[in-house]
Order: structure tokens, then sequence, then C-alpha cells
């Protein structure tokens, strides 16, 4: 398509209604490459406040940025916001209209079938893979760093005697569920205690270090030699992909067998559901899901009592999980997608939209059409 036929292609920015700890808003450099490539921008107002960025910020690079109220962001041909937004903000979208999020269809199939009612398109930033299978937009190395470090600092606080800095202390037993693209990560942060200059100190120091031990999925089967190893563990680590989301990797019952000042990671950040039969659990089930507002959970916090009713929560350690890791450090985390989502939306654009997607065109195309709802089996 010449540039001269293609369409004005209209893209709003949403910011996050979650929690006031989520600040990600994509950066002005990107806002720019997108009004460059011949988009018209709408951003909510006070968009990238939260980073400390003004619509100055955004005029100074992008002059024909529009700016406009948070049900306008949503009514443009393409909506772009990193995490799902709720139902009652896809409703404002327009049928035909396209929206670009992380929206996890696999464990989601309520949010397809919801999306599909309304009429909508959608490209999910998780599922745009190459040709093979490598995702193109993620911050795993966040994940795990992030998890990691809030995990250390955790443990640091409830290691018994003779103290988390001492070098009489056993080395740190880290136990890792996962080891896939993100259980890779795990295993480099892991042996750095996710903080270089921690690991320097206590090197030099001569503390003991870390001991990784990778679970294969097909171990967790073997209640009995999970026993020994969980004896074992100081934290417990989150990093699956389950084929089944119904059937826990470690049972609540399990966590019994970790010692009293074990730390719980997770990763995964999957749901629970109780409405679906069987339900769907966490891989470690009874943890609660944090977020960027609060991450770390001690055994006696309130927020077990309002875990879904299917959920066992009987055994209880300290727990750290967040839905979004990456936000912990939001600047550098909208940097990198921002690179990562270029190529991709230089190609979006240049085919007038999303309806001009080929599956089989070149290369950034061909991962866009197998992020792209209508191409999802419906269940």
């Amino acid at each position: 398509m010449s540039e001269q036929d293609r369409p004005v292609v209209t893209i709003g920015f949403p910011r996050m209604q979650k929690e006031p700890g989520e600040r990600r808003d994509f950066l002005p450099s990107f806002v720019a490459r997108l009004e460059k490539l011949g988009a018209q921008v709408v951003l909510e107002d006070s968009y990238g406040h939260g980073l400390g960025l003004s619509a100055d910020d955004y005029r100074a690079v992008a002059p024909g940025v529009a700016f406009g109220d948070h049900a306008h962001a949503y009514c443009q041909d393409i909506a772009v916001v990193l995490r799902c937004p709720t139902e009652d903000e896809i409703r404002l979208m327009r049928p035909g209209a396209c929206l670009i999020s992380m929206l996890h269809y696999p464990t989601r199939p309520g949010r397809v079938a919801f999306m599909k009612q309304r009429g909508l398109e959608a490209i999910s930033l998780d599922s745009i893979k190459d040709d093979s299978g490598r995702r193109l937009i993620e911050n795993l190395r966040a994940v795990a760093w992030n998890g990691l470090e809030a995990a250390f600092n955790t443990l640091a606080q409830t290691y018994p005697h003779p103290g988390f800095e001492s070098p009489f202390r056993d080395p740190i037993q880290v136990t890792l569920l996962g080891a896939g693209a993100v259980g890779r990560e795990v295993l480099a942060a892991a042996i750095r205690y996710a903080d270089d200059a921690r690991r320097a100190r206590f090197a030099a120091r001569e503390i003991p270090g870390v001991i990784v031990t990778t679970v294969d999925y097909d171990l967790t089967g073997h209640a009995g030699r999970v026993r020994r190893i969980l004896a074992q563990t100081d934290i417990l680590v989150d990093a699956t992909q389950r084929p089944d989301p119904s059937r826990a990797v470690i049972p609540n019952a399990w966590l019994a067998w970790l010692p009293m000042h074990a730390v719980i990671l997770d990763l995964s950040a999957d749901p629970y559901d109780c409405s679906t039969v069987p339900p769907q659990v966490k891989g470690i089930e009874g943890v609660p899901q944090g977020d960027l507002d609060q991450y770390v959970f001690a055994p006696d916090d309130a927020v077990y009592d309002r875990l879904p009713a299917c959920v066992n929560r009987a055994n209880r350690r300290h727990v750290v999980s967040c839905y979004s890791w990456p936000g912990v450090h939001p600047k550098a985390c909208m940097e990198l997608y921002g690179r990562q989502l270029r190529p991709l939306m230089r190609v979006l654009l240049e085919r007038g939209g999303v309806g001009g997607i080929r599956p089989y065109g070149r290369f950034f195309e061909r991962a866009l059409a197998r992020a792209q709802l209508s191409r999802w089996p419906s269940s």
C-alpha cells in the first residue's frame, strides 16, 4: 500500500486505571515514532504523569499529539494499553476497533469470548511470536530479577539464626519450578541474589552463596521426592507454564513441608477462577495475587481471608507475588517495550491498520497475525 493511499490510523493511549503503583505509560520517543509513521495519536489527559512526564514533554517530540479523556482514548481505531482493561473499559471501544494489550488468551477464555461478542479485533502482546515461537514483546529478565530482588529482601527478614548475612549460615536453597524462558532468567538472577552489589558484598565476606534446584514438571507427581526438596528450600519460585491450569503444581497441603522462614515467589501470575469447572488455581495453591501497591505478604495478612472460596489456603508462608513484576521499575520497562514494539507498529501502520495484516506476509506481519483475536480458536 502506497503512503498516499494509506488511511490515517488513530491510536489511543488510555491510562491504566489500576492500583496507584501502576505508573507505566509509553514514553514520548515511542509516541513520536508513531506520529512520524502517519498515525494520529490521542493520549489520555495526564498521560505519563506517573513517570514525571508532562503534556509538553510529548508535544516537544510529537507536536500533532492530541489529548482527551479516558473514554476518548478508547474510541480510536486502535487502543494501546499495557495491561488488559476492564470489561467496562472494553465496552468504550467501537465494534471493529483493535485493542493491543497483554491479553493472555490461553488462560482467559472468558475475556476472549467477551471481546469477540463485542465485535472487537485485538492483538495480544504476549502472543506476538516469531516463527520459532519466541515472544517478541517480553521483559522476562525484569520478571525474574525484580521478583527475586523482593524475595531475597523478604528472606533477609525471615531467615533464622545465625542470620541471612552470617558467614556461618548454609547456602541459600532456591527451588525453581519451571525451566522455560522465565526459569532461565531466574537461574541467572538467583545466583547473584538479584543484586550484584549484594553478591559482591557477600562474596567479600565469604558468606555462602546460592544453590538453585530446578524441578521438572513431571517430578511434581512424586510427593515423597518433592517433600525432601521442599524441606530444604529457602525460596520456592513458581515460573511454570502449566498445560492444565486447574491442577496446582504444588498443592496447598505440601506447603507444610517448607521451613517456616521460607519465601514463596510467584512469577507466573496465573489467576484463580472458581467459576470454571474444574476451578482454575495458581501453580502454588493458596498464595495471594499481589500488585504494584503490595507484593509482599506475611502469613497472617488479611488478604488470605479474601481468596476465593474454592482455594485452599490453610498452609501459609511469606509470599512475594505481583501481577506485573516489570512495573517495579516502570521507566526502564517502558523503554524496553517501546523498542520492541516499534517495528511491529511500523508494519501495522504501513498495512493501513489491523485489517491489512496478512498471515503469510513478511516477518513482523506473520508475528502480528499469530496474536490476532480473530485468529484465536473459539472454545
